[in-house]
């Protein structure tokens, strides 16, 4: 079987997700992490820089490999890194997606995941609550020194 190599950026603003609905193809209608596949002699990270600005004409900073997903599709094997993000420069134009939303940790189930992003959600809601545990606790720590 074919294995396709991807990256996916999962940008985040605050407390929310930007997730997109994929605009062609087999899979139209149903929600992803906006990214692409890595070409020849490209890094993870800059592969998912090129592809972000291609897809939304922003400039992201790359953060963290939350996960990478091995997923087996009919006809091919995703192998997808999945990266923090977070928007540098640019206001996140859809220009291959036909929408977005920006979604909370308890609105990711809120949409049609494609089947490889959905093993990527329950890991996303765990480290946003681990996120929000600590800026809650550096919240609390300020405001009682």
């Amino acid at each position: 079987m074919k294995t396709i190599r991807v990256v996916a950026a999962v940008i985040r603003d605050k407390e929310k997700i930007f997730a997109t609905a994929r605009g062609y193809g087999e899979f139209k209608g149903q929600w992803e992490f906006p990214g692409g596949k890595v070409e020849l002699g490209e890094t993870p990270q800059q592969a998912l820089k090129r592809e972000i600005m291609e897809e939304l004409n922003t400039e992201i900073d790359v953060g963290e490999l939350i996960d990478t997903i091995e997923y087996d599709y009919p006809t091919f094997h995703l192998s997808m890194d999945c990266f923090w993000a977070k928007v540098r420069v640019g206001e996140l134009e859809l220009k291959e997606a036909e929408a977005a939303k920006w979604l909370t940790k308890d609105e990711l189930d809120s949409v049609a995941w494609l089947p490889a992003d959905i093993a990527l959600i329950e890991k996303i809601k765990e480290c946003m609550s681990v996120i929000s545990t600590k800026v809650t606790r550096s919240t609390l720590t300020k405001r009682i020194t």
